[in-house]
């Protein structure tokens, strides 16, 4: 059997379609499966901020996470306050994380896109100088922001409590802890499915993983990972697949696990690509690889 290190486990979902009740109930299943976290994405969906307040006040143990508030959507002031404000509700369960998305999805919403190192810079400086008229709080919540390359992991090894990364390879968590020491906090999000059978988990993986494998950002990371154009190819080559979603039985699944958290992760936080929250308690992903 695969020996699992103490990474807390956390799982992240586009929960958007799902009604009220039902995202209650699904992330009340997160908590009954001791999943540490829950991550919730920002695309043009629920408000993130509201949507955190919501699931906090709705479980009783389960970390709620933005991953990640898109820093286009909100202005600094309105960030800071978000996160005093949820910090002091949540009594220790929210952790903001923070990413600039891509020059698509905010050029839809209407904003002017700048070099991201620039803009991360720019927002924390505001962030940094805001005071909200709030009771103080002796302690906000962890602040991590999605960073991949080696100038935004300086910024956030400096001016944020670690990193988030996304569909990356164990090599690629290995350089990152390298590159932020040992203090900070490194979470990795990893596409995951139990599935044995290959063409399901290929259909499964090439469904998911499509419009991301065509954002120049990734592919520029992929290649610094010994990836060529052939592998974004027709929504990614095999190898690629293979070496950002962990499919198969839950054992191999976990041995996945396990190299990253030996090269250097601080959390896992899982994709399951199986979840259709149509019966999400059904899942063989959520349930096969729950933290025991």
């Amino acid at each position: 059997m695969t020996t699992r290190l103490n990474c807390p486990r956390g799982v992240l979902a586009m929960t958007d379609r799902l009604k009220a009740t039902e995202l209650t109930q699904f992330v009340q299943l997160l908590e009954r499966l001791n999943y540490e976290s829950f991550w919730i994405p920002e695309l043009f969906g629920r408000e993130i901020m509201a949507n955190a307040a919501h699931l906090l006040a709705h479980t009783e143990r389960l970390v709620i996470a933005t991953g990640i508030a898109n820093v286009y959507v909100r202005d600094p002031h309105a960030t800071a306050q978000a996160r005093q404000t949820l910090a002091e509700f949540a009594q220790g369960r929210f952790i903001l994380g923070l990413g600039v998305s891509n020059v698509g999805v905010n050029t839809a919403r209407g904003h002017r896109w700048q070099a991201p190192a620039v803009k991360f810079n720019e927002y924390l400086d505001a962030m940094a100088a805001v005071e909200p008229t709030l009771p103080p709080h002796e302690q906000l919540g962890p602040m991590l922001l999605a960073a991949h390359g080696p100038a935004l992991q300086r910024i956030a090894a400096t001016r944020a409590d670690g990193v988030m990364t996304y569909l990356m390879s164990p090599e690629h968590t290995k350089k990152s802890r390298a590159r932020l020491g040992e203090d900070a906090n490194l979470t990795v999000v990893i596409p995951v499915l139990v599935e044995s059978d290959e063409a399901t988990a290929r259909d499964f993986c090439r469904k998911s993983l499509a419009y991301y494998i065509g954002l120049d950002y990734y592919q520029r990371e992929w290649q610094t990972l010994g990836f060529s154009k052939d592998d974004f190819a027709d929504d990614g080559s095999d190898r690629l697949h293979d070496h950002l979603v962990a499919w198969g039985t839950s054992e191999s699944i976990e041995q996945r696990i396990a190299e990253h958290e030996a090269a250097g992760a601080s959390r896992i936080v899982l994709w399951p690509l199986d979840t259709g929250f149509g019966d999400a308690t059904d899942s063989p992903t959520l349930n096969g690889l729950a933290p025991r």
